[in-house]
């Protein structure tokens, strides 16, 4: 659903990264007390706003244990990182006086509630934030994959993707000056070109239910705001006339 210049319910997925201050920190106080002051006031445009963690800060399961068993392992015990960085958030908001509710794919009862798409949308409906952690629960997917499959499941309208760079580029910007942004990308363009600002399988979810994508730098403040209040900053990614705002 997207209202008069705005959206009404969306889904953003924050890195693992986003929790950490410079150098080797995992948490960083005043990156938690950014990201919830970021919220508040995109809630003022979007009232209805899940989120899906990473958990690269702590440990990425694939650059752990790139195959064999161990990537089994490896995986879990990256999805358990999110769901720690599910509840350090969660603590942000509440700080902040910013209601919410944290749901994970993996079980941990008496800290998180079991995944359930129908309470979520009703917290939404509610306008409570909802955290989504343990990404899909199973192996081998990304957080991205979680992002764009959860953002479905609730009902978002758009998938908004933060980043530590302006969008999309044909390299990587913080190696390669001359690396050409995009500010619009159909979804095969992506897929074809393998531009990899999401994995494929989640780029292809959004793709089969048009479900446009946004890509942004959250470290610029009020962009979260910005972005799901319709602006077109960062890199669009849908079809023509998708989800432009």
């Amino acid at each position: 659903m997207k209202s008069e210049g705005g959206y009404t319910r969306a889904l953003l997925k924050l890195s693992g990264d986003a929790f950490g201050g410079a150098g080797v920190e995992v948490f960083d106080e005043g990156q938690i007390t950014y990201i919830a002051d970021e919220l508040r006031a995109a809630r003022q445009v979007c009232p209805q706003l899940a989120l899906v963690v990473g958990g690269g800060n702590i440990m990425r399961g694939a650059q752990f244990r790139a195959h064999g068993p161990g990537r089994l392992r490896a995986d879990y015990a990256g999805m358990t990182a999110t769901v720690v960085n599910a509840l350090v958030l969660q603590d942000g908001l509440e700080r902040a006086d910013i209601p919410s509710r944290v749901y994970s794919a993996l079980p941990v009862t008496g800290a998180a509630e079991p995944f359930d798409a129908d309470r979520c949308r009703g917290d939404l409906d509610q306008g409570r934030v909802v955290i989504l952690a343990g990404g899909t629960g199973n192996p081998l997917f990304t957080t991205d994959t979680a992002a764009a499959l959860r953002a479905i499941q609730v009902g978002a309208s758009l998938l908004l993707k933060a980043t530590r760079v302006d969008g999309v580029f044909s390299a990587d910007p913080e190696k390669d000056p001359d690396a050409e942004f995009f500010e619009h990308l159909e979804y095969e363009q992506v897929l074809e070109r393998r531009l990899g600002v999401m994995d494929l399988c989640a780029v292809s979810l959004c793709m089969q239910h048009r479900l446009p994508v946004r890509v942004i730098n959250y470290r610029e403040a009020g962009n979260i705001r910005r972005a799901l209040a319709g602006e077109s900053i960062g890199t669009l990614i849908g079809n023509a006339g998708n989800g432009h705002g």
